[in-house]
């Protein structure tokens, strides 16, 4: 694969640009020059997306615009995981994520780089690819941020880690990277920050939230089991129809009733399945679960709320203990809370305040969406993270949405389309600034 093309802009040493006076000057005029390279970049991300642990090429380019940035890299990390380094001098060291993947969805945007690529999955089947949730606008943020560090070690000493992170969807790629070896085997970071772009903030606009920012994810798939038999005769059955409708209802109590109002949570039935026919009782229904929570204790007394119910509805209906509702917790599909660091957070805003201004950095509510970003500080290491929010949405289009009140095209939506130029160009300036405070000479490893 040649990527040449797409990196000759960034091969070039900068020079110190025409007319810029202070740090935030240069940065806002390399942004500028630099934008023909960042949207070229974007839109060959959008144009050719992967899915999780299939980010081969995606992974390679992210590699190159590293390389061609300065940076120490190694490739292949916990799968397709990419890791950049620079060193630059005493101090903290800092690693900035993005993740690498796309979504088996349908393009339909109408825009003129829209995705038409189908992919055989891992399951074997042919399934379209969309950067449905805004990663590649990520990754050329990131890689923006890797060259405006690379121009500007004059005015940060510390250490930079940028981790490409495969498998982000399928909330496992963070642990593959840590499993791999990711704070053994390269500097282990003092901060660690992210962006996530937002697809209900207008373009030029930022978020933070300091403490819960992102919700605990588990997926639970329940195989309610029963005697199946004809419509015609249900006493001579035990129907696993309308256990399944029981336990659906009693589920919905696990909030309502037993956890406590100020907690959040959420037990959502998303699939049930059962039966062929009319006149047929089946001998099982398949139910799949998703459950939000924030806190670990919540997380814990949901999950065994779900098989208490389970089994307590089945011992009502007169189920035998051989046909007792099988609860399964899928492992490979769990994402833990996104708790951002409070002090680290503090100081991510003020960096922002002070290079945008508080009418462009927002206070936004925490959300019931899963980031296994949150895996880099659940370590042993308790590393501080911080994940903020960057608009991505046309300001028009919000402003017509707001005064209809018709909802504008969610994350991984076929019609989520990022407004890339003041998206992308917020995203550099922003992580950079957020970068360049955490790196400021002669500081503490801590805020």
């Amino acid at each position: 694969m040649n990527t040449r093309h797409l990196l000759l802009p960034f091969l070039v040493a900068a020079p110190f640009l025409s007319g810029a006076t202070t740090v935030q000057e240069f940065v806002a005029s390399k942004v500028a020059a630099d934008y023909p390279a960042l949207q070229a970049f974007y839109t060959d991300l959008h144009l050719h997306p992967e899915l999780s642990l299939m980010e081969v090429k995606t992974s390679a380019k992210v590699a190159a615009a590293l390389r061609a940035a300065g940076f120490e890299v190694t490739e292949k990390v916990g799968g397709y995981g990419v890791v950049g380094v620079l060193k630059n001098g005493p101090g903290p060291t800092l690693l900035i994520r993005t993740d690498l993947d796309g979504l088996p969805v349908q393009e339909e945007t109408g825009l003129p780089y829209a995705s038409t690529d189908h992919v055989t999955d891992l399951a074997g089947r042919d399934v379209p690819v969309m950067q449905a949730c805004g990663h590649d606008i990520h990754m050329t943020v990131f890689t923006g941020t890797a060259r405006m560090l690379s121009a500007l070690r004059a005015d940060w000493s510390g250490t930079v880690v940028l981790v490409g992170q495969p498998a982000e969807e399928r909330g496992i790629g963070a642990r593959a990277l840590l499993t791999a070896g990711l704070y053994r085997k390269f500097p282990k970071p003092d901060f660690a920050i992210a962006l996530h772009d937002s697809a209900t903030l207008p373009a030029g606009v930022l978020g933070t939230v300091e403490g819960f920012a992102m919700a605990n994810v588990d997926t639970v798939e329940i195989t309610v089991r029963g005697v199946g038999g004809h419509g015609a005769y249900p006493h001579a059955t035990k129907d696993p129809v309308v256990l399944a409708a029981r336990i659906v209802v009693a589920l919905q109590t696990i909030v309502s009733r037993e956890t406590p109002p100020i907690d959040p949570a959420v037990v959502t039935v998303g699939s049930i399945h059962g039966g062929t026919k009319a006149n047929i009782i089946p001998n099982e229904v398949k139910l799949q679960l998703t459950l939000r929570s924030y806190s670990d204790a919540v997380r814990a007394h949901t999950l065994e709320a779900v098989r208490r119910i389970c089994k307590g509805e089945a011992i009502a209906s007169g189920m035998p203990d051989d046909l007792m509702p099988i609860v399964k917790i899928i492992e490979d599909d769990t994402v833990a809370a996104t708790f951002n660091d409070p002090t680290l957070t503090r100081r991510v805003r003020g960096a922002l305040v002070e290079w945008f201004g508080s009418d462009r950095v927002q206070t936004i509510p925490p959300e019931m969406g899963g980031e296994d970003f949150s895996e880099f500080g659940r370590t042993t290491d308790h590393v501080p993270i911080c994940l903020f929010r960057l608009g991505a949405v046309d300001p028009a289009k919000v402003a017509e949405s707001q005064r209809t009140g018709v909802a504008l095209p969610s994350l991984h939506s076929s019609k989520f389309a990022p407004l890339p130029e003041p998206t992308l160009k917020t995203g550099v300036t922003a992580m950079t600034a957020v970068a360049l405070d955490i790196l400021k000479k002669d500081q503490a490893a801590r805020p």
